[in-house]
């Protein structure tokens, strides 16, 4: 015959679990992408090209293998696998998801075990032994805890897609910093390219005023032109060893300035991958952890509100006690139990009321930062677009006047050495060279940044894909022709 308790226990955990897998149905999805851009961006049509731009070419992950430099991806994947401020980002994930899981927990019963022993000498010398077996489950019955759950894990998923940017942020400043090395290490080889040619220009203002052709004020001025020339010089190898120094930061390594720079930039992408505009919010991870947020708000709310029903609990227990001093009333072990709680809040003051409304705010704020984060990204596009479009154009201005700068150069070379013409024209061409050098250096590396810049504005991953997989070999074929 079967005990009246387990049949009674049986019958209620079976009827407060179909309870409650009928209220997991009843739960209320958060918004989605596409509610929460017509809310948060109610103005915004995004256009069906780029203003800057126009029609562009899909969107190319992989950005970094684009630019055929295997020291700078070498540099970055040291990046990604030693950079401090991402071990900080990994670690919030991970601690996101703990959250999470601790979340899903409370849907499970809590089963406690007490037990006692000793005999006479025990405790409180009551003589009192045995143990107690527990276990209560609180009937989801509202979703307060399911609507707790689904809030940690959108939290979750928002640590993951702002450690997903971080990384992306990371491979761009590391390729940045990159192209800023390179540069002035260039800018510093072309100093000493001016150097040399000066120095040249004060050996033949020398021998001009040996000869009786020329004047020592002159050599005096260009000898003082190459010393600004070596400050400069200077400057710029300062200037180099700062940026490999913070490379070296970004790279988890001691800030030595003694990494290994690439002596030449690398060779420039091809077409812009700009993809089209009405993806972009897609894309993004920052714009993606910005709507994920928005669902926690979401779950927060239902959350609070579900917290102001009553919450009914299913316990049941079994004890086994005795005593060697003491008679006890009731002599059956096991005791067997099997019971509900009931809590209700009644009155608190409107802090159950006051915590919907505080969750309601942090909703509208988490739209309106959607807002912010949405309007950045297509503004960081537009304004990476228009840069290296400048860029483009003004290397090729700048490469023109380069080309002039020498021919005027050499003639004013020539014109000196015949003495048809004096020092200070030939410094002034000196002068325009130097900077126009400097100028087209600078707007490739320019270039290159921008182009960078985009990438990351675009969403652009800087790894590859993974290949797809291998297609499954053919079946064998029979020794007659047929499959």
């Amino acid at each position: 015959m079967a005990c009246p308790y387990f049949s009674l226990r049986r019958r209620l955990l079976a009827t407060g679990l179909a309870i409650t897998v009928a209220a997991g149905c009843a739960l209320k999805a958060p918004p989605d992408t596409a509610a929460i851009k017509t809310e948060a961006l109610p103005t915004l049509q995004p256009p069906v090209q780029w203003a800057a731009f126009g029609a562009a070419d899909p969107l190319v992950d992989g950005w970094l293998a684009t630019f055929r430099d295997e020291q700078l991806t070498a540099a970055v994947v040291e990046a990604i696998a030693h950079n401090a401020d991402l071990r900080v980002g990994a670690s919030r994930v991970e601690q996101a998801r703990l959250h999470a899981k601790l979340a899903g927990a409370k849907l499970w019963p809590s089963v406690d075990l007490l037990a006692r022993g000793g005999g006479k000498l025990s405790g409180d010398g009551s003589g009192i032994q045995g143990g107690v077996l527990s276990a209560n489950w609180e009937l989801d019955l509202w979703g307060r805890v399911r609507y707790g759950r689904a809030a940690s894990a959108a939290q979750a998923a928002a640590a993951a897609a702002d450690f997903i940017y971080a990384r992306e942020s990371i491979a761009a400043l590391v390729a940045k910093s990159w192209f800023l090395a390179t540069e002035l290490g260039l800018q510093a080889e072309a100093a000493r390219d001016t150097i040399r040619a000066n120095e040249e220009l004060v050996r033949l203002a020398d021998d001009r005023a040996r000869i009786g052709v020329g004047n020592l004020a002159d050599v005096y001025a260009q000898r003082a032109s190459v010393g600004g020339y070596r400050d400069a010089l200077r400057e710029l190898d300062f200037g180099r060893a700062q940026a490999i120094r913070a490379l070296e930061l970004l790279l988890g390594r001691y800030p030595s300035a003694a990494a290994v720079i690439s002596p030449r930039l690398p060779a420039f992408p091809g077409e812009i991958p700009a993809g089209l505009p009405s993806e972009l919010l897609e894309r993004r991870p920052d714009v993606i952890a910005a709507e994920r947020r928005v669902a926690v708000a979401f779950n927060r709310i239902h959350e609070a509100k579900a917290a102001r029903l009553p919450r009914i609990a299913l316990t049941t227990g079994v004890s086994a006690i005795s005593s060697d001093l003491f008679v006890l009333q009731d002599h059956d072990n096991p005791v067997w139990s099997v019971g509900a709680n009931l809590l209700a809040p009644l009155f608190t003051g409107g802090a159950l009321k006051t915590q919907v409304e505080i969750r309601t705010a942090e909703q509208e704020q988490a739209i309106a930062e959607y807002a912010v984060v949405g309007l950045r990204a297509f503004g960081e596009v537009e304004a990476a677009l228009a840069a290296e479009i400048a860029a483009r154009e003004r290397e090729q201005i700048l490469a023109a006047a380069l080309a002039d700068n020498e021919q005027a150069l050499t003639i004013a070379q020539t014109q000196f050495k015949v003495g048809s013409n004096d020092l200070r024209l030939v410094e002034e061409r000196q002068i325009a060279l130097s900077g126009a050098r400097s100028a087209l250096i600078r707007m490739q590396a320019e270039q290159r940044i921008q182009r960078v810049n985009l990438h990351l504005a675009l969403g652009g991953s800087f790894e590859l894909p993974p290949p797809p997989p291998p297609p499954p070999p053919p079946p064998p074929s029979t020794r007659d022709g047929t499959r």
